[in-house]
């Protein structure tokens, strides 16, 4: 589960889904990212927790929230020694990985491996965040905002968020920061003490055909055969506070660290995950999960499709662009898994049609009472209405308000130039053709000219009363393949410098020649005409936005009424607690899927070949049956089901057994399962992990990083023979 994808997404639960999302002692399932405030109030010794609810998350400290961390490229991760050693996903610790490549030494490929704590290499960009205080804050946000509304309850409640920020960030230790977060439309608000460590480092990665095994193809799917796993550490100065990377630096001393269970998971087996989840919107009007599946996710799966083709394209002939660009489309491939997946559910699980009957239900209970007519009696028609305006042109309004993005950088010059429209003098035009020459350095024209003719060939498919103008002018007298071939002499002028380059978009803020220059007249008007159009989308999406907060509130608070019931809040990257079980599922009619994998399935996955390369050194260990301590039966646990609730960013999360070891590593989930923005299907849902034994056995028997260990608090485990 990339981590970028992550953030990356928006939708909404089903009629049983919204019935469980529910405050503690209603919920159904094990639906539910919790904010780790509610872990007590959720009676989970019945549901299997062996340990304390407090020993999870102590208000005063000592929880093993404490050892969760939230890495700065969106992951999830905890500590695992006192000595600062963090566990987290090898797609999380991808662009580490990456920035320390080069043509002879592909990190991705080979994988890193440091003998000691001197030869551990900069994690370069990165860092992470630990959260030090979590407090609901509500009542203190509302506090003097009875009777208010519009605009006047907006001014007090912002005024209310920024006089207790600063108030509470006087009064933080040196290092910490205090932010106040709105959620939910303001149905919550919460605050957030952090602490960042900027110094971090690669300790341990394993090499692609362990980290990647099954690469693409197997993304979101199971089985599972994934080694998904890498060791960072985090380092401050000598005293204690943060500091970029410096060779003085020393280890950060955990204040608390997860203890590894290497007896691991058995099917059935209660776990739980603290992390750092994305991006959900489970509590959304029918209309918006149609705007997303019908317009949105098609369009991101195409788009994010149409970038990784280019960049795959690109670096098949130049092994240095290739290296470059494989983080990228890795998380493009993911992405796209994500939003084509999502809709094929929303589309599968008929979540629109459930959620609109859902919607007949509350007003139907809303008609039945003068104050809930009152309150909430125009709720569904003004969402219904403003929704109606928004979305009027919304496969349209999505591509003029995309284009141009940054994969086209002189398009982007061009459409600036000619929004703006203004004449400038002639140094001054001087200067901006060197800005605009800055702009442009290092820009890779085949992407552009690609993703320029996705742009035109998306225009080209949109609905009758959707087309834009700006490309119908030009290219309506085409059809088929002579229509493609105007798009792409369009979009080959425009990056690949037919024409176009620094000193001619300068010209633009000049006088121009009253001849007509297709090359050059042309792409002005398409543009211009891009320019209209976007206005036109913003204006309806600014409409739309000044009153959906509102709306939406209401909508919460009166679904959660009829239900009798507290909504957990949605993701929102902050801290959260999920539980669940060990189990497989059924995809399928007459098709079951059990819920743990062993090194038995990588050998029947193997092929030699890339995505499928079985690691030469796991063959040989298998063979001599050489698990030590890691092994179950005769073989080793690589990767297990369960069904927690989790979310892009959930990546890295530790989960845990009943007594709050890790027993593995969250690192992705089923695609029978996406859509889960929206909505948790309790018989479909499924985490995906990477079992701690697989990650110890790679490390000490196939690395041979046993010294890493030696640092780790490990029980259990297999008798060595």
């Amino acid at each position: 589960m990339n981590r970028k994808a992550v953030s990356l997404t928006s939708f909404v639960l089903i009629l049983a889904v919204i019935i469980s999302t529910v405050s503690p002692g209603l919920a159904r399932w094990d639906e539910g990212m919790f904010m780790p405030d509610r872990i007590a109030s959720l009676d989970l010794k019945k549901k299997g927790l062996k340990i304390k609810p407090e020993e999870i998350y102590n208000p005063k400290g000592g929880g093993l929230t404490d050892a969760v961390i939230r890495l700065s490229i969106g992951c999830s991760a905890e500590f695992v020694s006192p000595e600062g050693l963090i566990l987290t996903n090898h797609h999380c610790a991808f662009d580490a990985l990456v920035s320390a490549s080069t043509p002879e030494n592909d990190l991705v490929e080979h994988g890193f491996k440091a003998d000691n704590r001197s030869g551990e290499i900069s994690a370069r960009n990165y860092s992470i965040f630990i959260t030090e205080r979590i407090e609901d804050v509500t009542s203190k946000i509302r506090q003097g905002t009875d009777g208010l509304s519009g605009d006047g309850l907006a001014a007090a409640l912002e005024k209310n968020t920024a006089e207790l920020q600063k108030a509470e960030q006087e009064k933080a230790s040196k290092g910490s920061t205090i932010r106040i977060q709105s959620m939910n439309n303001g149905y919550f608000h919460y605050l957030f003490q952090t602490r960042q460590i900027q110094d971090i480092r690669v300790v341990y990665a394993p090499p692609r055909n362990i980290g990647v095994f099954g690469g693409d193809p197997d993304n979101f799917e199971w089985t599972r055969h994934t080694g998904d796993f890498t060791f960072l550490r985090a380092y401050t100065a000598p005293d204690g506070s943060s500091a970029p990377y410096s060779a003085n630096n020393v280890p950060y001393k955990a204040k608390k660290f997860l203890t590894m269970n290497a007896d691991g998971v058995k099917d059935g087996d209660f776990v739980f995950v603290l992390g750092y989840p994305g991006a959900t919107t489970r509590y959304r009007e029918s209309q918006s999960i149609e705007y997303a599946r019908d317009a949105n996710f098609p369009f991101l799966a195409a788009w994010l499709d149409a970038r990784s083709r280019s960049l795959r394209e690109i670096g098949e002939t130049d092994e240095e662009k290739r290296i470059a660009y494989q983080s990228q489309i890795a998380n493009f491939d993911n992405a796209f898994k994500v939003f084509d997946g999502g809709r094929w559910r929303l589309l599968r699980s008929k979540v629109v049609e459930k959620r609109r009957a859902e919607e007949q239900r509350f007003a139907q209970w809303v008609e039945a009472d003068p104050k809930r007519r009152e309150k909430y009696g125009t709720v569904l028609s003004e969402l219904a209405e403003a929704s109606a305006e928004s979305n009027r042109y919304a496969k349209r309004d999505i591509l003029v308000r995309r284009m141009p993005d940054a994969t086209m950088p002189m398009f982007r010059t061009i459409y600036q130039a000619v929004a703006e429209g203004k004449m400038l003098p002639d140094a001054e035009r001087q200067a901006k053709a060197e800005e605009i020459k800055k702009a442009l350095e290092g820009r890779e024209t085949a992407y552009e000219r690609d993703m320029l003719k996705f742009f035109l060939r998306s225009f080209d498919e949109l609905p009758a009363d959707q087309k834009f103008d700006g490309a119908e002018n030009l290219f309506k007298a085409f059809s088929g393949k002579e229509r493609r071939a105007a798009e792409d002499a369009f979009a080959e002028n425009i990056a690949e410098g037919k024409y176009w380059n620094a000193e001619t978009v300068a010209a633009l803020y000049g006088p121009q020649t009253m001849d007509f220059r297709p090359e050059r007249d042309n792409v002005k008007a398409f543009a211009a005409a891009l320019k209209r159009e976007r206005d036109a989308a913003n204006a309806r999406a600014a409409a739309f936005a000044s009153k959906i907060d509102r709306l939406r509130l209401l909508y919460q608070q009166g679904m959660a009424e009829m239900k009798g019931i507290t909504p957990y809040p949605d993701a929102n990257s902050t801290l959260r607690f999920s539980y669940g079980n060990v189990k497989g599922y059924s995809p399928r009619e007459s098709e079951f899927r059990t819920p743990l994998t062993t090194l038995k399935g990588m050998w029947e996955k193997d092929t030699g070949v890339d995505p499928w390369d079985m690691p030469q050194k796991i063959k040989d260990l298998d063979a001599a049956k050489d698990f030590g301590r890691w092994r179950t039966g005769d073989s080793v646990i690589v990767n297990f089901l369960s069904t927690n609730d989790i979310i892009g960013g959930n990546s890295g999360s530790p989960i845990l057994d009943a007594k709050g070891r890790q027993v593995g590593i969250c690192f992705d989930g089923n695609y029978e399962g996406l859509g889960n923005d929206f909505y948790y299907d309790p018989n479909m849902n499924r985490t995906i992990s990477v079992d701690i034994r697989f990650v110890l056995f790679v490390t000490e028997k196939v690395a041979g990083a046993g010294w890493i260990l030696d640092e780790m608090n490990i029980v259990g485990g297999a008798k060595t023979k």
